[in-house]
């Protein structure tokens, strides 16, 4: 319930209200319901059947006693006139069972009463049948005989013998009916009041558990909000009358126990606000006491540091000097660098040339060989047809001597060119064997002369950083001395705020003497001070004192260090600062604005 929010409280108990009144409005509707259908039944249904029925009941009753006066002889009446009479009883008997026939068609079909009244029906429809079957022929024969005592005698037998029984078990049959509708009836009264009964018991218990439900409800969120904005109002009073100390409990997630966890929270964090500004004010009121004392070290340090400065100065010309004459032997170092990477350049290009002439060699030497080698085909090619021309000649006799002749002095010609191109071919191949070595040579010296101008351009390059750094010392140096003059003028101001610091350290710490008493007013758990364990004011006091003159500056030497760091074996540099460092840290808005007074009343010591 308390990490519910007070709208969700609101909301579910009033929908839990809400849901029992609709639950129960629907209970008793659908009861109603059902009563007004066993109320509408018994009206329109059982109570016409049992009227009907005690009209049929009547009818059956009026028409024995007709037809029994009618054959004992008391009814001596014309047949016409007894006719009329027994045709309009059984025809109001008829439209009666009629009316009450209908009533049977109103059962539902899952009613298990509807099969019995009907089979009932059907019994007293059949004994019905009988008995008006028996008294018509009684009627009849009365009007048949027409006064013949023997006739008559037959007909009364004959209907005394059946005529009653058959109306007995008719009229039986009338009752189960009329019986079984009357207790109908007052099993549908007894279950419309059951019915009744049932829907004000429901009614009433649902009452009861809304007043219960809302009386909890009106008990449970009224104090669910209430508590809690009485411990947020108790806090708060305390807070104002500067009590830190005490502290509430959450209450769950919703917006008063979000509240209360804000509320505790500002109260702490107010806590240690006010723990650290008492803390640092104390802190305030040792560090004012003690940069008092530092005025005087700071006082003997300047002069010191004067004199180093002195030092750094004469250092400072010599190193400069230096620095001019390393700057002028690296720019010339530089040019002389260049004109051998240019020299080199063109010696590389030189070879590359002979590199691709030697190629070029290489390749005209392969397509001559490829040349010979051609003609030494031809030449094979030519022996081979003057060996058929002098194959032909001889088959052709005398006629082909003087061919055969010219054949043979070709097969002559085509053996010596064949030796003559070998013998060129392999003056080729040597030569090609030596071009492909000399040309392997000169790629050697092309690779060798570019590692060569590679290796000059990296000497250049190291030349020119030579020489930039050399600009950049001198430039530094330059600064350096520019450095020493604008500390010189520094120590000079020093010298005059030390004064002045004296006067804000006393004015400092009265004002937080001030702030220490205002502090105090406010009370604070140990919960702040253990926050404050690490923030001792009193491991930054006190700081180690230089004990005696410090030691000289050594003169640096001249180099690239002495221009991007300071020497490490130099004085000691004051420490003091870092005493005020700490108490600047925690000073509260009250110290700042003593301090802002303070200093329009000092003077110029704002410039500090």
């Amino acid at each position: 319930m308390k990490n519910m929010s007070i709208k969700a409280r609101i909301a579910l108990g009033l929908g839990l209200i809400l849901l029992f009144a609709v639950l129960n409005a629907g209970f008793s509707i659908y009861r109603n319901i059902s009563a007004k259908y066993e109320s509408g039944e018994v009206a329109n249904s059982w109570i016409p059947a049992i009227e009907n029925l005690g009209h049929m009941k009547g009818f059956l009753a009026d028409h024995y006693l007709l037809v029994n006066d009618r054959v004992a002889g008391r009814d001596t009446s014309e047949a016409a006139a007894f006719d009329k009479k027994l045709q309009d009883i059984q025809a109001e008997l008829a439209r009666a069972t009629a009316v009450y026939a209908k009533t049977l068609e109103t059962y539902l079909p899952d009613d298990p009463n509807g099969p019995i009244e009907k089979a009932l029906y059907k019994d007293y429809s059949e004994q019905r049948d009988a008995y008006f079957k028996a008294a018509d022929a009684a009627a009849k024969g009365v009007n048949d005989a027409a006064g013949a005592a023997d006739q008559l005698d037959a007909v009364r037998q004959g209907f005394s013998t059946t005529g009653p029984k058959d109306f007995r078990a008719a009229y039986t049959g009338m009752e189960k009916i009329l019986k079984f509708n009357l207790e109908g009836t007052s099993a549908a009264a007894v279950k419309t009041n059951q019915i009744v009964q049932q829907t004000e018991i429901v009614t009433i218990g649902a009452m009861v558990l809304m007043v219960v439900f809302g009386g909890f409800m009106i008990w449970v969120l009224p104090r669910s909000v209430s508590v809690p904005v009485q411990q947020a109002v108790d806090l708060a009073q305390s807070i104002a009358q500067g009590d830190l100390t005490r502290s509430v409990p959450t209450h769950g997630s919703d917006e008063l126990g979000q509240l209360l966890g804000h509320l505790e929270a500002m109260r702490h964090r107010l806590s240690v606000l006010v723990a650290n500004v008492r803390h640092g004010s104390e802190g305030v009121a040792t560090a004012s006491a003690e940069i008092a004392q530092g005025n005087n070290d700071l006082s003997n340090r300047t002069e010191q540091q004067a004199a180093a400065l002195e030092q750094t100065s004469a250092s400072m010309s010599e190193l400069g000097s230096t620095v001019t004459q390393n700057a002028d032997a690296a720019r010339q170092a530089n040019q002389l660098a260049m004109t051998a990477s240019s020299v080199a350049v063109q010696g590389g290009e030189v070879v590359g040339q002979v590199v691709e002439t030697m190629k070029g060699i290489n390749e005209s030497s392969r397509k001559i060989a490829d040349i010979i080698s051609v003609i030494d085909g031809i030449a094979f090619q030519t022996n081979i047809l003057a060996l058929n021309a002098a194959v032909e000649a001889a088959r052709a006799g005398e006629q082909g001597r003087g061919f055969a002749v010219v054949a043979s002095e070709v097969r002559s010609l085509a053996g010596r060119s064949a030796e003559a191109a070998k013998e060129i071919k392999n003056l080729i191949s040597t030569s090609v064997e030596k071009v492909e070595h000399g040309t392997t040579l000169v790629d050697q010296a092309g690779a060798t002369m570019t590692e060569v101008v590679s290796s000059i351009r990296r000497v250049t390059d190291i030349m020119g950083e030579i020489s930039a750094a050399s600009g950049e010392q001198s430039a530094g140096v330059n600064q350096v001395g520019e450095a020493v003059r604008h500390m010189d003028q520094a120590t000079q101001q020093n010298a005059a705020l030390v004064e002045e610091m004296a006067a804000a350290a006393s004015s400092l710490k009265s004002q937080a003497q001030e702030l220490v008493q205002v502090v105090s007013t406010f009370k604070i758990d140990t919960g702040a001070h253990a926050t404050l364990a690490s923030h001792d004011p009193a491991a930054v006091r006190k700081p180690a004192l230089a004990a005696g003159a410090p030691r000289a500056l050594p003169r640096p030497a001249p180099g690239k260090s002495a221009v991007g760091k300071p020497a490490a074996g130099g004085a000691a540099a004051p420490r003091r600062p870092a005493i005020a460092a700490a108490p600047a840290k925690a000073a509260p808005a009250t110290a700042s604005r003593a301090a802002t007074q303070a200093a329009s009343a000092d003077g110029d010591w704002e410039t500090f």
